[in-house]
This record gives C-alpha cells, structure tokens and sequence, in this order.
C-alpha cells in the first residue's frame, strides 16, 4: 500500500484508510467544516490522544466516523450531554461536540441550554442547514418562515429561530457564527473557541442543495454558496447599515467572547473544599 505523505494536514487526522467513501451528498458543506475542524486542531497542536469528537444524530453527527481523535457518536440530541460526561471525568481533554440545528436545538435543546448556562468548557460546533436533511427533509427549529419541507409542504408557519441568541441568553460565553463559504472564517472562529475556557458556539450556516435546496428551489451547490456569500454581512459592517439592509442577511461575526468562571474549575474547588481542602 502506498505511503500516505503526513505533511499534508487531513492524512493526519482522518481514518481514510477505514471509513471512506463518506456518505455526504455532493455540494454538502460538511466536508468544508470538516477541513476547518481539522486545520484549526492542527494549528493548535492539539494532540489526538487529549482531543474527543462527539456527535448525535444527523448528516453532520456522521463526523466522528472519519476523523481520528477520541470519538462518540452518541443518540438524538443527546451529544452534549455525553460530552459534559467526558468533560466532568477528564477536564484536561480538549471536547467538541458536531451537531445540526435539527440534533443540538430541538430534542437536544435543553441540554444545549444547560450547557451554556453552566459554562462546561466544551466547544459546540453547529452546522445549520434548516432541515433535518438525513432523516428525510423535515422541517427543523431554523427552517425559515414559509419554507418548504416535508413536514411543511404548503410552507413553514413556525418563526425564525436565532440559536446565536439563544446561546447568548442561556450564558454562553463564546458565541460566533459564520458561513461555509467564509470557511477562513470558519476556520478562526473554531480555533478561538477550542482555545476559549468555557461554553463555545459555532454556528456555520450550510447548504443542504440533495433535499432543502431542491424543495425551495434554490439552485444547485454552488448557486447556494453564492447566496451565502451574498446574503451575510460581517459584524463590523452591520453595526454600520441601517436596519432596512438588514432585513433576511446573516450576521457573521464573533458576537460574545467573554471570561466566566469555568463549570469543571468551580466543581474541582467544590470537591477541595468537601474534602476539607486536601
């Protein structure tokens, strides 16, 4: 067998020899956040032996199949519950949970708030695609208002769900959001949240063109990618537009980043001072 050469970066962290091909559709923008993942793990020097990927359910929580880092690909919703575990047993391990806004915010979406509220030093990247593209084509907690699912075939009636605001509100205190197509962008916001002590979010809107693009005509993969780019607007220029140029865009941007008392620090001095300090 030919000798795969280590200095390019995903021979180093994939199971290529093992898990390939994947089961991704084309245009999908996992494998984009994947790349991303890998190079900002990479710049950290994180070792593979102190770094955990756990997923749920969905088209992304297919990705600790591939890579080679400690992995756990757990039940519906349940990934950051089975992270905080890993996490509360082995603080000193580096943990990211990959999950979908369908996996992370609807039937996982109380352990997500109590995640964030308890500021456990996990990093919880987010792929948005507003579908619950493998089960199907359901509609899920961000399919935008009037939008066409299966569930929702005469259009979505629920109302936008903002998970950056969500996050915000229950405590984060890393919140970022940006597209796969700014997959630099990408790339930095994941590096600053695995540096980060503390409860991190990533949200990278993707594209879904296999079912979500295709039931809401939105063109193929690239059409959709260019709308990406199109459609998002980086915080610093936000804060410069009136609010009629907002109206449907994508903010893009780091939109907290602050200090809070760690979750398995406080328990550690819990512990110390149980045991009457020693």
């Amino acid at each position: 067998m030919q000798k795969i050469p280590q200095k390019i970066i995903h021979t180093r962290y994939l199971r290529h020899r093992k898990k390939f091909p994947h089961v991704w559709c084309p245009g999908c923008s996992n494998g984009i956040v994947l790349g991303a993942i890998m190079r900002a793990v990479d710049e950290l020097k994180f070792k593979r032996s102190n770094t955990a990927m756990v997923s749920g359910i969905g088209c992304s929580s297919r990705m600790p199949v591939y890579v080679d880092f400690n992995t756990l690909h757990s039940l519906h919703g349940r990934a950051i519950a089975y992270a905080t575990g890993i996490k509360m047993f082995k603080p000193e391990m580096d943990v990211m949970v990959v999950t979908g806004d369908g996996d992370a915010t609807a039937i996982g979406g109380n352990h997500f708030i109590h995640a964030a509220r308890r500021n456990i030093d996990l990093t919880v990247i987010l792929i948005n695609n507003n579908i619950y593209g493998m089960t199907g084509g359901q509609y899920s907690p961000t399919t935008p208002t009037g939008d066409i699912a299966t569930t929702t075939p005469y259009g979505n009636i629920d109302p936008v769900f903002d998970i950056c605001e969500l996050a915000m509100g229950a405590g984060a205190t890393f919140v970022a959001r940006t597209t796969a197509y700014h997959a630099l962008e990408a790339q930095s916001f994941i590096k600053q949240a695995l540096e980060h002590k503390g409860f991190s979010l990533v949200e990278i809107i993707s594209a879904c063109p296999v079912i979500y693009g295709k039931l809401n005509k939105k063109g193929d993969a690239p059409a959709m990618m260019n709308a990406m780019k199109k459609n998002s607007i980086s915080l610093k220029a936000w804060e410069k537009l009136p609010e009629d140029k907002l109206k449907g865009k994508i903010k893009r941007g780091i939109l907290r980043n602050e200090d809070r008392p760690e979750y398995t620090d406080e328990y550690a001095k819990l512990v110390q001072k149980v045991q009457g300090g020693k």
